[in-house]
């Protein structure tokens, strides 16, 4: 008697492929594969758009908190008049998170741009 394997086989297109490999190398033993430009460019973006997404979601958070701490005065403690300027302060700096986000983004674009520009370049 033979025995009959059932194997299936999975056909990924040329761009699947690729990812499949890029994962595939991250987790075998070996030679490390030197980064490429796009690699190093991709870091790069992504450094910088986290670095700002970072500052606006602490100063968000923050904020919120403080909305908080003055909503808990007028609520629990009965302070409305704390309670008023303690929130208002929490709602400014809520507000604030977002032009806090384009302000240190635009920052760190002008920081990185020499670099994005050096990598980009067609050799």
């Amino acid at each position: 008697m033979e025995k009959q394997e059932n194997t299936v086989n999975i056909i990924y297109s040329a761009e699947e492929q690729k990812e499949i490999d890029s994962i595939r190398a991250k987790y075998q033993p070996g030679e490390k594969k030197q980064p490429t430009n796009l690699d190093k460019l991709k870091k790069l973006d992504a450094r910088v758009e986290n670095k700002a997404m970072v500052s606006a979601l602490s100063e968000g958070i923050i904020s919120t908190l403080v909305l908080g701490v003055g909503m808990t005065c007028v609520l629990v403690w009965n302070q409305p008049v704390i309670g008023v300027i303690v929130g208002v302060l929490g709602l400014a700096g809520a507000l604030y998170a977002w032009p806090l986000y384009q302000k240190v983004l635009k920052k760190e674009r002008e920081n990185a741009a020499p670099e994005i520009i050096r990598l980009s370049e067609n050799e």
